[in-house]
């Protein structure tokens, strides 16, 4: 053995420092994912408190959440409709982000999806996008209507709220 050790000697501590190596780039990896996951969160947080704010700067989209919105006595204007869409396309890349793993997912997001297009105003306007959306968000979206936001899961069972 002691032959061997003083002849292989560098290659030995050549795959002790390529083990030592490839360890050190998992540990980083898994790191700059956890931080690239916050920083999006921290993102989507921003977009989300930009859109709701809007209410503020814009008494009139105050509308947009009243469960008693009657369409059929006062239409929904055009930035009603613009206000509810830009809210459903947040909501779009949100979950995006979350399917590919690349944020971290809120607790309530079903609940919170189900309430808001429950609403009248939003309600119409995700009946005229729906079409437009893909298949898994649109599929993700009825079913918290569906439910309330309670329940919903994936096509592989895995839970989304």
């Amino acid at each position: 053995m002691g032959v061997w050790a003083s002849e292989n000697w560098f290659n030995v501590l050549s795959a002790v420092g390529i083990v030592a190596s490839l360890v050190f780039t998992a540990v980083s990896l898994r790191s700059e994912t956890r931080i690239r996951r916050i920083g999006n969160l921290l993102t989507l947080t921003s977009n989300h408190r930009e859109i709701w704010s809007q209410l503020f700067d814009h008494p009139s989209l105050g509308r947009v959440l009243s469960p008693t919105a009657d369409l059929s006595k006062v239409p929904m204007t055009l930035n009603e409709r613009w206000y509810a869409n830009l809210v459903i396309q947040h909501l779009n890349s949100a979950f995006e982000a979350i399917k590919s793993g690349l944020a971290v997912k809120p607790d309530g997001l079903a609940k919170d999806v189900g309430w808001f297009l429950s609403l009248p105003i939003p309600q119409a306007v995700w009946k005229a996008i729906k079409l437009l959306q893909n298949e898994d968000f649109a599929e993700f979206v009825e079913a918290c209507i569906s439910r309330g936001g309670e329940g919903f899961r994936d096509k592989k069972g895995a839970p989304l709220h």
